[in-house]
């Protein structure tokens, strides 16, 4: 098949590519690299610096439109596929719609259905917008409410999953927010990840090496201030027996190796799941400490590994667990393994790309069905 994917999110898309190529599949990923993560594309779409940048990168898509037609399966990475106005995607998407066979949307990243079901009807203890029943007040939070609350955006996203062919989701909670409205054509399938993994250490080194890495102006959003707040409480308390390296706002590729080495990686406080990064660390043998609720599981059908130590969205389960692992570093060998072990089973980038296929295959025997009805 000939596919494009528009869009990036924490290099799921350009990790994709790898697989569906591999699998024989033609693929052009187009993007702007997720901004400063700077992540690999085929087709470069970076919003240019400057008061007019959005108009140049406005032509500039124009101009590239053509290049977009005649594909098999064209996904778009969230609802905001470029960075452009949610008014300019209307027409843009329509274009796609039209001169391509079958349209694919995923539900990753920041999206009203996100926004919305986690402000009002609330299906997660816990999440970027809510803690229980309490919605959250902090600044970030209320930011991505009024960017998506009745709003354009609101109306191109509603817009897109109810036209387009397909939703994907690659987290359970991006699963749980669609689902309801779309149970006929939501799917979930784990996120794509290159394996990179060394063999665990035989015996846990000291000091006991953690890595975080803090998003640009997302630090209280994500929860990243006080499990960085905690860490360093953890340190402070319990001298030479832990140290902290600090990722912020560097490119990808920095990124990979600053963490290489680490032996726990602490990542998203309001997440059930873990995301691309812990993924990529736990497939170095690095443990998560962060997103590993029951349902994480239970959606993959995983009932024996359990790699990922989980926390609840405070400062002191995230001190807690900090300290029983400084107090117990014998854990770490068997965490590790199971961390490779999990990434293996769920996530390696070809089975990803083998069920992303199952999906466009089904699509396409359905659409010609339809066509021969």
């Amino acid at each position: 098949m000939k596919i494009l994917l528009l869009g990036e999110y924490s290099n799921v898309h350009a990790t994709l590519a790898k697989g569906l190529r591999q699998l024989g599949h033609e693929v052009t990923v187009v993007s702007n690299g997720d901004f400063w993560k700077n992540y690999p594309r085929d087709i470069d779409v970076s919003r240019p610096n400057g008061r007019l940048g959005g108009l140049r990168l406005q032509l500039k898509v124009l101009r590239l439109l053509p290049r977009f037609r005649g594909y098999d399966v064209v996904q778009l990475i969230n609802p905001m596929f470029l960075e452009l106005r949610a008014e300019r995607l209307f027409g843009i998407y329509r274009y796609l719609r039209k001169h391509n066979k079958l349209m694919v949307l995923c539900a990753m990243g920041m999206d009203y259905y996100w926004v919305s079901e986690c402000t009002y009807r609330k299906p997660l203890r816990y999440s970027d917008f809510n803690i229980g029943d309490q919605v959250r007040t902090d600044e970030p939070a209320i930011r991505e409410q009024r960017d998506w609350l009745g709003t354009a955006k609101e109306k191109l996203n509603k817009m897109i999953a109810h036209d387009c062919n397909a939703i994907v989701a690659g987290l359970y909670e991006d699963y749980v927010c669609y689902e309801p409205h779309f149970p006929r054509k939501t799917s979930f399938i784990p996120l794509p990840i290159v394996p990179a993994a060394p063999s665990p250490s035989a015996a846990p080194s000291a000091p006991i090496k953690l890595f975080i890495g803090i998003s640009r102006g997302r630090s209280q959003y994500k929860g990243t201030d006080i499990m960085l707040q905690a860490a360093q409480d953890v340190i402070a308390k319990y001298p030479g027996r832990a140290q902290l390296l600090k990722a912020e706002g560097v490119p990808f590729a920095e990124y990979q190796q600053m963490m290489n080495g680490s032996d726990a990686i602490l990542d998203q406080l309001y997440s059930y799941t873990p995301s691309m990064n812990p993924l990529l660390a736990m497939s170095k043998g690095i443990v998560c400490i962060g997103g590993g609720e029951p349902e994480n599981y239970d959606i993959l059908g995983e009932t024996e590994l359990r790699p990922i130590i989980n926390v609840q969205p405070t400062y002191e389960s995230v001190f807690h667990e900090l300290e029983q692992l400084v107090l117990h570093p014998e854990r770490l060998p068997e965490l590790k393994r199971q961390s490779i072990a999990y990434v293996s089973r769920h996530h390696d980038y070809l089975k990803v790309a083998r069920q992303y296929e199952k999906v466009y295959q089904a699509l396409r025997a359905q659409r010609d069905h339809q066509r021969q009805a």
